[in-house]
Formats: structure tokens, C-alpha cells, sequence
């Protein structure tokens, strides 16, 4: 197998475009996955992968995983160590890289079910904050993500490592605006999640199915009128000195009592 080693390749030119913006993984398509637990992840949940990269260090220390990638690619490309490293979003990469088809994971929106619980991120701009929820969605069954299109792009680098795999299996849907999905689903019991005393508390409330639940942006909350399409006021109690909480802690927790 040919060993990739210049970086004006036109396969390496367009996983590293990949890497770097948002517009070019919407209008192609595509995005990437990295590691080696995360490219494994993607086969494993049948996502479909265009373009397997692994450095040369990568395709001997781990040739069991490489081999299996390989069977399963649509393309695959062993490329130099230095090149490699260049192609990747992070310091350390562990040599193995996917580029992958965009997912349609929406089914499950079609038709929404009695018991079924989503959760809305309005805004959410953190990608770091947006892969840990979808991480922690999917360890507590949450049914399905609405993101807002002015959310941080799911297909990021960091959302995709930050998720462990969740965003290859997670259901989610991209709305125009929060507030527009929640009136064009009244079937659903919609709660808005403030730091207000004047919400209910969390943990007094009896989450109606099915429901949806909405987070709002990490500076500045949820945005009114979103606020004022949610049918119920909700907060989580704190009784220490801080005011707020970090957008992906505050999700989870919010997560754990809408499930439990």
C-alpha cells in the first residue's frame, strides 16, 4: 500500500478542510472522527466511512483495529507520521482518522411516542459542552437532541471526540429555532429550564411523557421566546454560593430527573 507522505494529497487536503470548517462539512457532507476508540465506534455503529487514515505507527501498533477499519472503508490510506500529525485536531492523535459520511439520525422525530423525553439546546455555543451531553444523553436513554441552528456545529472535531462515540447513535435533530419546533409539537409537555426562584424545582417535578426539555446558551440562558413556547418554568435548587452552572453539568442533572 502506497504511503501518503505530501500534504497537497487531495485526500489529506480535504479531511484537514474538514477539520477546520463547518461550512465545507455541510455543504460536503462529511466530517471526521479521531482515535482510535472513536474510528472503532463509527464501524461499530455502521456509520458510513468514506476515507480511513492511519500513520504508519498506527497501522503496525494497532493491526487488528486497522485491518477491520480497512475491510470496512470505502478508501483507505496509510499516511506518513509527520503528515499525520498535521492532518489532526489534537497534540497527541493515536494514528488512526475517518472521514465520514453525515448521519441521519431523525427517525425517531417522525413520530413522537408516549414515553418518549428529548432535550433542547438552545444556542449552545461550547463544543465541549455540547459532546459531553450527547455523551451523558445517551448513558441515560434520553429519546433524541433538538439543536438550534445557531448551536455549535455536532459534527465539530472536539463534539465528536467529546461524545465518545454517542454522536454515531444518539438521535438528534437540527430546528431552525428552538421556540419553532415546540409549536409545531404541542403534543409534547415542554419545560423551560431557568435559574429563577419562581420555577418549579426539578426535583418536585413529575416530568410528563412525552416531554422535551429545554437548555439555553452558556452566557446568557435560554432565549424568550423559547421561554415563552415551553409550557413549564423549571430550575435546579442550589443552595450554595454559585449562581449558575456550567451548561453541560446543569444539562446532565436535568437529564438524570427527567429520566429517573
Amino acid at each position: 500500500m502506497t504511503i501518503l507522505s505530501s500534504k497537497d494529497n487531495s485526500n489529506i487536503k480535504n479531511a484537514v478542510k474538514l477539520r477546520k470548517s463547518a461550512k465545507y462539512r455541510r455543504e460536503s457532507g462529511l466530517f471526521i472522527a479521531e482515535g482510535v476508540r472513536i474510528c472503532m465506534d463509527a464501524m461499530l455503529s455502521k456509520a458510513h466511512i468514506d476515507t480511513f487514515f492511519a500513520s504508519e505507527k498506527a497501522s503496525e501498533k494497532y493491526a487488528d483495529d486497522f485491518s477491520k477499519l480497512q475491510k470496512y472503508s470505502d478508501k483507505t490510506f496509510i499516511v506518513s507520521d509527520k503528515i499525520f500529525n498535521q492532518m489532526c485536531d489534537t497534540e497527541s492523535p493515536q494514528g488512526f482518522l475517518c472521514v465520514i459520511k453525515a448521519l441521519d439520525k431523525t427517525a425517531c422525530f417522525d413520530k413522537i411516542k408516549t414515553g418518549d423525553k428529548f432535550l433542547a439546546l438552545d444556542n449552545l455555543q461550547d463544543p465541549g459542552n455540547l459532546g459531553t451531553i450527547l455523551r451523558t444523553a445517551e448513558a441515560l436513554n434520553v429519546t433524541g437532541i433538538v439543536l438550534s441552528a445557531d448551536c455549535c456545529d455536532i459534527y465539530s472535531p472536539k463534539v465528536v471526540r467529546g461524545s465518545m462515540g454517542a454522536v454515531f447513535r444518539l438521535p438528534f435533530v437540527v430546528s431552525d429555532t428552538i421556540s419553532a419546533y415546540l409549536n409545531e409539537h404541542s403534543e409534547l409537555e415542554s419545560y423551560a429550564a431557568l435559574v429563577s426562584a419562581s420555577a418549579d424545582k426539578i426535583t418536585t417535578t413529575p416530568f410528563a411523557s412525552p416531554c422535551i426539555v429545554a437548555v439555553g446558551n452558556e452566557g446568557n440562558g435560554l432565549k424568550e421566546e423559547t421561554i415563552s413556547a415551553c409550557k413549564h418554568k423549571i430550575t435546579i435548587p442550589m443552595d450554595g454560593r454559585a449562581e449558575s452552572l456550567n451548561a453541560a453539568v446543569a444539562a446532565s442533572i436535568i437529564m438524570w430527573e427527567m429520566m429517573k
